[in-house]
């Protein structure tokens, strides 16, 4: 006896041979009959998956950390390019008006005009955004370092002024 399905979708095994598993099946005239069935595609064992995540384990030991580095890199890149800008306004406010905002809180006077400006241009920053480590600059006129013009800087990834990991527009001795 030959199963309907598999005689129409592929041939019969030789005389003698047999693929697959024998399985008792009821025909139609309720007599014990053996059907071949074929064996199901095997998947992976438990030892393959465990294998794999190993694998995946000791490669993200390896790459994650040297990612890592990288975020705080750019931040601390991030910081020295947006005090570069700020150094960008702050010399077209001094060309504009004689002089480099004073006093402390000096960065707000590129987004909004000071009382004493008389030939303010701005404004020459669209706000004055806070550090990558969201902290706000520190801007000192006349400066510490800078006594002609400005000091600028940002605490850096500890958030602490005066620390080694300081980023300013003056070039610490390290």
């Amino acid at each position: 006896w030959t199963h309907p399905l598999r005689a129409a979708n592929s041939k019969a095994p030789p005389a003698g041979q047999f693929s697959g598993f024998a399985v008792p099946c009821m025909g139609e005239n309720a007599t014990m009959k053996s059907m071949p069935v074929q064996r199901a595609a095997r998947g992976f064992t438990l030892i393959e998956l465990l294998l794999v995540l190993v694998i995946l384990g000791i490669l993200a030991a390896i790459v994650v950390p040297k990612f890592a580095g990288r975020t705080e890199q750019a931040r601390l890149t991030a910081a020295q390019t947006q005090i570069s800008s700020f150094g960008t306004a702050l010399d077209a406010f001094e060309v504009d008006n004689g002089y480099y905002p004073k006093g402390k809180s000096g960065l707000s006077d590129l987004v909004q005009a000071p009382r004493d400006a008389q030939n303010w241009r701005g404004p020459y920053l669209k706000e004055v955004p806070k550090d990558p480590w969201n902290n706000d600059y520190l801007y000192e006129c006349p400066g510490r370092r800078n006594a002609t013009s400005y000091d600028l800087s940002s605490g850096g990834p500890d958030g602490k002024t005066g620390s080694d990991d300081d980023i300013t527009n003056w070039q610490n001795k390290k």
